[in-house]
């Protein structure tokens, strides 16, 4: 298939695959004309990238998936190396979610401060609030 058909399938743009040509993602077959040429592989290859994308993964990220594909294992993420990205994003996301957690109890905490502030004194009204 073509690049515009690939793109189309994939759910992607042209310049997209060009760029992930660039940085070798994607394979630059070309045929006698040189257009350039895809098959389901790389279609899947896309699809992979794509959905760790759409979760969080830099596209740096996804070449382990990649290359377990091209190695002929039936899904990117039945690599060792592929699972190791798994567990650094899961330890990553991990910590993200401890300094939210850490950003939201000091945002209640500040509050409920000021909530009680309010309450105990007669201050005069917010000029903002009118």
């Amino acid at each position: 298939m073509r690049i515009g058909e690939l793109a189309e399938r994939a759910g992607t743009s042209t310049r997209t695959l060009r760029y992930y040509e660039s940085r070798g993602l994607l394979p630059a077959r070309r045929d006698d004309n040189g257009y350039r040429t895809y098959d389901e592989g790389d279609l899947r290859m896309l699809r992979q990238i794509r959905m760790l994308q759409d979760v969080g993964f830099e596209l740096e990220e996804t070449r382990p998936f990649v290359d377990c594909l091209r190695a002929g294992h039936p899904a990117g993420d039945s690599c060792p190396s592929s699972l190791a990205v798994y567990r650094r994003k899961l330890a990553e996301l991990d910590g993200l979610i401890g300094q939210l957690a850490d950003a939201r109890e000091q945002v209640a905490r500040q509050l409920s401060a000021a909530e009680e502030a309010a309450g105990e004194a007669a201050a005069p009204r917010c000029e903002m609030t009118g």
